[in-house]
């Protein structure tokens, strides 16, 4: 299979890895594609030898130019049950995906975009996957050699799988040559302008950038350098493309740009792929901003989310390289450049503030240099941008980066505290002490919805608890259903804001409740979720990620407590596609809207996923924010599903499955170069 010597495809001055790290190809064997009449898994995959009982690999590329859906490999097997695998996406050109057919398989299919090209598949047998991963990982194979004794297929499978299949993201390099190329042949018509602001005595690496323009497959384009302090006598241009002007610090963007059709900023110093300028200003044919992913200066990717408002205003993670066109271009403020210091960062707030129709291109294009704004520099440019456009958010400083605080309405809204319960006074009488006690919050009504306790010391803490009038018990004396109890606990309150509150999360600080009130009161805002912590510590819950373990996960599940996450994104507040209702906030008018959560299709588990979803699909995000942290135990009330518990479990993962096959497939705040197999932010 062809490979790219070069981290970045296109810059081939950067130092190649020292190796590749692909997934083993095991033994070719010929295949073919058939069509088959079905509308989501439309193509039959048909291999020459029986592959059942085997270890397959899949290698295949995706027209970069299109949606960045995963492809979803489905499992036909006998007696009428299916099984979907979520496949990598293709955003670094080619993508390879290892994984087992079971023995009863008797059909494969896949579903994927008419980009995609399947360029090979290969076969491995237990015995050579084992060896890999005791070669790599001795302990996950004993640990996996343990799951099979015992019969849990699953378990086998994943344990392989995470040790063979998925890279850790400093291992970054070789996974990208091995996976570099295949990319289609772009004919953008575009005109590009390139703005290279130089700082006084930063001139250094300025020629690596000019190189790379010239390498471009593109050619529609334009260099301007805008040097502060006036032109230096040997600038010259190489290329007839490339001009030189002092910067202006009185100048508007219109005057430094003369109307370009878009403009992509660059540091002296960063160097674009060849095929980046192509990619971009095809983008950027439905697009106002376009961004993509980069390795920084120390060699770390920055894999990107889709556009996530809070976290671009936040944290400017689009960074570089990036392509503005002139419809953006000309709903900025008609105001000086300024400093060329603080450029860079006013333009990128502005943008993010201006943008309509954003575009990201989930491909490493540029390797750049360090121009990150440190944190009092970031919150001075948030809190006059915030206040140049009206905004009722504030700038402030919080776990050493920028953040947005939100306004709390006044007078403070009651918030309705909905907890499912039953007997486990070890449980229910520390979070009612919690909610009740040692929340700050000045509006509290606390609704205990119980399904048949039984305990005579939780009936006891019941009748000392009604003596609070702020405290409601309602009787669901059913059998368990998550989501009705949760429906009638939210029908029994009168909060306009709405709690949901697992009777195993214990409140850590005071201020956990007003940080999530403000952001269910904003009007774009629909759920919102907390950090949660283990009992040591760790993360149980930063987000949800839809895809992440086939259906629906926590990402970076038992990591440190103060992990910052990949770009930074658990410092600060951010949109995520769902967040867990053990801590969940929303207001009972968009509560209400989507007709709360679906008890006949999510009695017990996803229904939390599916209710985020339906928000979504109304107009509204979720949020998660670090600014709520209260530690959780995580289902000890209930324990784990087994037997018919897990049956259930199961059918309502089909049908989950079935509901929100899109989102599974692409999570828009989850790169699709990283894995769903493990938990945490590896490459698969």
């Amino acid at each position: 299979m062809p490979r790219s010597d070069a981290v970045v495809p296109g810059v081939t001055h950067l130092t190649p890895p020292p190796a590749h790290r692909g997934v083993r190809p095991g033994r070719e064997t010929a295949f073919r594609l058939e069509p088959v009449d079905d509308p989501v898994f439309d193509r039959r995959l048909v291999l020459s030898e029986d592959g059942r009982g085997a270890w397959i690999v899949l290698r295949f590329r995706c027209d970069p130019t299109m949606p960045p859906e995963r492809p979803v490999l489905r499992i036909l097997r006998t007696g009428g049950q299916t099984q979907d695998f979520v496949l990598p996406g293709a955003g670094q050109g080619r993508a390879q995906w290892l994984g087992l057919v079971p023995g009863d398989a008797r059909e494969l299919r896949l579903a994927a975009g008419p980009g995609l090209v399947l360029e090979g598949v290969g076969l491995r047998s237990h015995a050579d996957v084992l060896l890999e991963c005791l070669a790599r990982r001795p302990w996950r194979c004993v640990s996996a050699l343990y799951e099979r004794a015992r019969g849990d297929g699953r378990r086998y499978r994943d344990i392989l799988r995470g040790a063979c299949a998925v890279t850790p993201l400093t291992r970054y390099p070789e996974w990208a040559a091995a996976r570099a190329g295949g990319g289609a042949t772009l004919h953008a018509t575009m005109p590009v302008t390139v703005l290279v602001p130089v700082r006084a005595g930063r001139t250094g690496g300025l020629a690596d950038t000019m190189a790379s323009l010239v390498g471009q497959t593109h050619r529609d384009w334009q260099a301007l350098v805008a040097w502060e302090g006036g032109v230096p006598a040997e600038a010259v241009s190489l290329d007839a493309r490339v001009s030189h002007a002092t910067w202006d610090p009185d100048h508007s963007l219109t005057d430094l740009l003369s109307g370009a059709d878009a403009v992509c900023l660059l540091e002296p110093g960063d160097a674009l792929a060849g095929d980046a300028l192509a990619l971009l200003a095809t983008a950027a044919a439905d697009a106002d901003l376009v961004y993509a992913d980069e390795i920084g200066a120390d060699g770390t990717p920055r894999l990107k989310p889709d556009w996530s408002p809070d976290f671009a205003m936040a944290q400017g993670y689009q960074g570089r390289p990036q392509l503005l066109t002139r419809s953006l271009l000309s709903r900025l403020p008609k105001r000086p450049a300024g400093a060329i210091a603080d450029f860079s960062l006013a333009l990128a707030l502005a943008a993010a503030s201006a943008c309509e129709r954003p575009r990201h291109v989930p491909r490493v294009l540029a390797r750049t240099v360090a121009a990150e704004p440190d944190a009092q520099t970031r919150i001075a440019a948030l809190g006059a941008h915030l206040a140049a456009v009206g905004s009722p958010a504030k700038a402030v400083l919080r776990g050493g980066v920028a953040d947005l605080l939100w306004p709390l309405p006044q007078p403070a809204p009651l918030v309705s505290i909905v907890i499912p319960s039953r007997d486990r006074l070890d449980l229910i009488a520390p979070v009612c002490r919690g909610v009740l006690h040692e929340t700050a919050y000045p509006a509290i009504e606390l609704v205990i919805v119980d399904n048949g306790s039984t305990d005579p010391g939780v009936l006891a803490h019941y009748e000392d608890l009604r003596a609070d009038p702020r405290v409601k018990i309602v009787s669901y004396p059913e059998a368990f259903n998550f989501s009705a109890m949760v429906n009638a606990g939210v029908a029994a309150g009168t909060g306009a804001v709405v709690v949901l509150l697992n009777n195993d999360v214990a409140v850590l600080e005071p201020g956990w409740l007003e940080a999530m009130v403000r952001q269910a009161c904003r009007p774009e805002v629909g759920a919102v979720g907390a950090k949660l912590l283990y009992g040591n510590g760790t993360l149980q819950h930063a987000g949800v990620v839809v895809g992440l373990g086939g259906r629906a996960g926590h990402i970076l599940r038992r990591r440190p407590g103060d992990t910052p996450g990949h770009l930074g994104q658990l410092r600060v507040a951010h949109e995520v596609s769902a967040v867990t209702a053990a801590c969940l906030a929303v207001t009972r008018a968009k509560y209400d809207a989507v007709g709360g959560f679906d008890a006949q299709a999510f009695p017990i588990d996803f229904n939390d996923v599916d209710f985020c979803l339906r928000l979504g699909a109304a107009g509204f995000k979720t949020v998660w924010t670090p600014a709520a942290t209260l530690a959780h135990l995580e289902s000890v009330s209930r324990g784990p599903s087994v037997g018919a518990a897990r049956a259930r479990f199961e059918a309502e993962a089909e049908r989950f499955s079935a509901r929100w096959r899109d989102a599974i497939r692409h999570d828009p705040f989850y790169h699709p170069a990283l894995s769903l197999t493990t938990f945490g932010e590896d490459l698969e």
